[in-house]
């Protein structure tokens, strides 16, 4: 079975070198976004996309989802869970 890995050195690249998000420091709500909070986030967020949701895409392939004549959606199984 292939292994997700999520790409948080590339997606850390973009946001601290090319976007330079400290700089914008003095913005309303930029305050606390400094590298080691977005690099915390980041690193927590790949760990959450390889243990929980790159797991969930066979089951996803397998079943899909079911729309029922209510219009209501079942998902496949461990997506509500997730």
């Amino acid at each position: 079975m292939p292994v997700y890995t999520a790409p948080t050195r590339d997606t850390r690249f973009v946001i601290n070198e090319l976007l330079k998000l400290e700089s914008y420091g003095n913005l309303p709500g930029f305050e606390t976004a400094t590298q080691d909070v977005t690099d915390a986030i980041i690193e927590e967020a790949g760990r959450f996309v390889n243990e929980v949701v790159a797991p969930l895409n066979l089951s996803g392939d397998k079943e899909g989802c079911t729309r029922h004549a209510d219009s209501s959606v079942t998902t496949p199984a461990g997506f509500k869970e997730a």
